[in-house]
């Protein structure tokens, strides 16, 4: 991979490089045998928990869905439809009020999307037909800035991100199951599971915080306070130079997405007021290490064959942020731990939420301050860029390879 601006001096983590990357890429002689919740499909490779995401392994069903980017746009209300081979808007449909993301669904055969309608009592979900590209009827469900499905399949989990909520429901029908309060997680929103599917962890925006839940016991385990970094950089840097930087007077963080290592062990958080990530041992739920990003680390995305941490930073600690900010993608080795790329966005951007092509040769995000999309050669790290809607969020790219969503837009396995 070609290294488009050297950040090394950066990839410090709190631990030493040698026990982080021990603890992220541990290689064992025989691979474990992962004992996986009843209904959750076995775990192939223990050292690679996407071995099955791996390029064009693609359910047959999924093979024939049209090729497509879809972008949710926050302040538009509506979805723009995006041509990844001409990069054309080729369709766009209204939905409900302030749309998040678009998830697919854990069978693969729906793309939701998650209108949660901000702080308002008339939240739905629009379902998508992949195979045509069109929506269908919205169903309301309470303030769902985010979806998730459980590893077995057997629910559906509706972040209700105002009411410090996840809503556990019937992945058809949407039926509530049962719900499990979080009430001291400001700002619940995004998650991922463990390797074996008996535990989450969600980030908490506004409290600086992650929480686990025990999803055999279907209870919330504790809460952990994230450590924030002595330094971060300065968000008004117009480029993301690793040698901007100010002293670090915010007491708490803003954490955003959260991402499995390959072989489970440990999880890495983005933190939006620290610009890096936190890495956390899930099992034993502390953290172990901070890697130093960009501007607002936000989205965290694998590469195609799980080598790789693709992270967004989106150039402002500003939930509202400027147009044309200090936005990049810094790449991360997964096995040392150390950053090895930051890729600016040429004049200035916000890269946001999103993800990897099928054949991994595009990054594909949302520009959330300045109305477009991105697509990043994974290769080169250079950009193209297509005109959307409004305040574009979570997009998701569709066909992909997996076996079966976990939630997002598009955390498959």
């Amino acid at each position: 991979m070609k290294s488009h601006k050297k950040m090394g001096a950066f990839a410090l983590s709190v631990l030493a490089l040698a026990a982080l990357s021990a603890l992220a890429v541990g290689a064992p002689a025989t691979k474990a045998v992962v004992n996986t919740v009843p209904g959750m499909a076995a775990v192939q490779d223990s050292d690679n928990l996407y071995s099955e995401t791996r390029m064009d392994q693609m359910l047959p069903a999924v093979k024939e869905d049209l090729a497509r980017v879809y972008v949710p746009n926050l302040r538009g209300n509506n979805v723009t439809v995006i041509d990844p081979a001409t990069l054309k808007v080729v369709d766009t449909f209204k939905v409900g009020r302030a749309p998040q993301h678009i998830v697919p669904s854990w069978d693969l055969r729906t793309l939701w999307v998650a209108n949660n309608a901000e702080r308002g009592n008339d939240g739905s979900l629009t379902p998508v037909d992949p195979r045509t590209g069109k929506p269908g009827k919205a169903i309301a469900v309470d303030d769902p800035y985010n979806v998730y499905f459980t590893p077995d399949g057997q629910s559906m989990i509706v972040v209700a991100e105002a009411k410090h909520r996840l809503d556990f429901r019937d992945p058809k029908t949407l039926k509530l199951q049962y719900a499990i309060d979080a009430p001291k997680c400001a700002g619940i929103n995004h998650g991922d599971f463990s390797i074996d599917g008996r535990y989450a962890i969600f980030t908490c925006e506004f409290a600086g915080t992650v929480v686990k839940i025990d999803l055999v016991k279907k209870a919330v385990v504790g809460y952990l306070k994230l450590e924030m970094p002595k330094t971060r950089f300065k968000g008004g840097a117009k480029s993301p130079n690793p040698l901007e930087t100010e002293i670090c007077t915010v007491t708490k963080g803003m954490p955003q997405d959260i991402r499995i290592s390959p072989n489970g062990k440990i999880f890495y958080v983005a933190d939006m007021e620290a610009d890096g990530l936190h890495v956390l041992d899930g099992d034993a739920f502390k953290e172990v290490g901070f890697i130093t990003t960009g501007v607002a680390a936000h989205g965290l995305y694998p590469s195609r064959d799980a080598k790789l941490l693709y992270v967004a930073n989106r150039g402002s600690h500003s939930i509202h942020g400027k147009p044309k900010g200090p936005g990049s993608v810094t790449v991360i080795d997964f096995a040392s731990g150390k950053v090895l790329s930051n890729w600016p966005v040429p004049g200035g951007g916000s890269p946001d939420m999103g993800n990897v092509s099928n054949d991994g040769k595009w990054l594909w995000l949302s520009g959330r301050f300045d109305d477009v999309v991105y697509r990043f050669d994974t290769e080169s790290g250079k950009v193209d860029q297509v005109k959307v809607g409004k305040e574009p969020h979570g997009l998701a790219i569709w066909p992909q390879p997996g076996r079966y969503s976990l939630g997002h837009t598009g955390n498959f396995r």
